[in-house]
């Protein structure tokens, strides 16, 4: 039981919001690193071995084929030729190298002879002041992790998805680490799951502020068209959500309810963990995508509606003037025999007629709800 605690407390750290704490994604490539090579390190019964100098992927593999243990090497955007001695030293599969190097993959799980290959999409919510017909509301990066028997190495494309604070503290766990290459692959998977809870909780704020406002009564001089722009652009960064979600379904499911030789027994029973938690971040991106659909729905009606209360007003209006149109037509013709042009109390009453009309017909529409 002490290592289930310790596993929770490693992979899943105190949560916070990522509109107050975006340092799980503030690193990148250290400028001062001449290579793609993040971090390379060498973990003996969960104890990351220190050295003089940085290892290189050769000497880290060659140290652990004596020894024992296993390598632990971090890539951020490496470039082919970068990744070609690596792949080599370990063997790689060449197809997985080559969607390692090009990114831009959906979330997968690869069976290779001697590896697996998991793809991750990473998601970081952008901060914004308003909302807008623009803003840009997620950010995605992808986390590659090609697991072996005695390696495990991680390729990192985009600014996001930073594992350094992850590798620090699964390092203050030797008990956890000593479970080998498939206790980071879980972490990494909690880790990254977890950051789309938080980022799932974000977007859900900007769905409920737009809501509120297009049900909001009485909200005048707007700009008509404004809030479909908005809910538009929020929907196509929720479908961006949700590619990266989705896929991960399957792969989770896999790595929980299938024995793999690659996997440590102790470990798979809590990618179930990570499995229900994609899956109910699934079940809320989509219910993102179905409310905003009716939101958008709603206000176009809502635009509908108003149209056509502006239609109806004109009609009215018109109509209300046609009267002393008429009138006023007919008695400004030059006929010399025309009722009532002679008459005294000709211009009065067919004044007061004409007034009479026009307020009978203002009541009659008002009171059907036309003005």
């Amino acid at each position: 039981m002490s290592m289930i605690r310790d596993l929770r407390a490693v992979v899943r750290p105190a949560r916070t919001s990522l509109r107050k704490d975006s340092g799980a994604y503030d690193t990148t490539r250290d400028p001062a690193t001449p290579s793609a090579v993040v971090d390379c390190a060498v973990y003996r019964d969960g104890r990351r071995l220190e050295t003089d100098k940085p290892l290189t992927p050769h000497e880290a593999m060659r140290q652990v084929r004596r020894d024992g243990g296993f390598v632990w090497i971090g890539l951020h955007e490496p470039t082919e030729a970068e990744f070609s001695g690596i792949a080599g030293e370990f063997g790689l599969h060449p197809l997985a190298v080559e969607d390692a190097v090009q990114a831009h993959q959906r979330p997968k799980l690869e069976r290779y002879d001697d590896s697996l290959f998991t793809v991750f999409k990473t998601i970081h919510y952008v901060e914004h002041d308003e909302l807008t017909a623009n803003s840009e509301v997620v950010e995605t990066g992808e986390v590659m992790c090609f697991t072996g028997r005695d390696f495990f190495i991680t390729v990192r494309h985009g600014g996001q998805g930073s594992l350094r604070a992850l590798r620090h503290r699964l390092q203050d766990d030797p008990e956890l680490l000593a479970k080998g290459p498939s206790a980071v692959l879980h972490a990494i998977a909690d880790h990254v799951v977890d950051g789309y809870i938080a980022v799932a909780d974000a977007v859900q704020d900007d769905i409920d502020e737009v809501e509120t406002e297009v049900f909001s009564p009485g909200r005048k001089g707007t700009p008509r068209g404004t809030d479909a722009g908005r809910i538009y652009q929020l929907k196509r960064e929720v479908l961006e959500f949700k590619r990266a979600v989705s896929p991960l379904l399957r792969p989770m499911q896999l790595l929980s309810e299938r024995p793999m030789r690659l996997i440590d027994p102790d470990i798979q029973k809590y990618f179930r963990d990570v499995a229900d938690h994609v899956a109910r971040v699934h079940e809320q991106v989509i219910g993102f995508d179905e409310l905003l659909n009716s939101i958008l729905q709603a206000n176009l009606a809502q635009a509908s509606v108003a149209q056509n209360e502006d239609m109806r007003k004109i009609t009215s209006w018109a109509a209300i003037i046609a009267v002393p149109t008429m009138v006023c037509g007919v008695y400004g013709m030059n006929f010399d025999y025309m009722p009532e042009t002679h008459w005294k109390y000709g211009y009065p009453v067919i004044l007061s007629v004409t007034v009479a009309i026009c307020l009978g017909i203002h009541r009659t529409l008002k009171r059907n709800g036309w003005l």
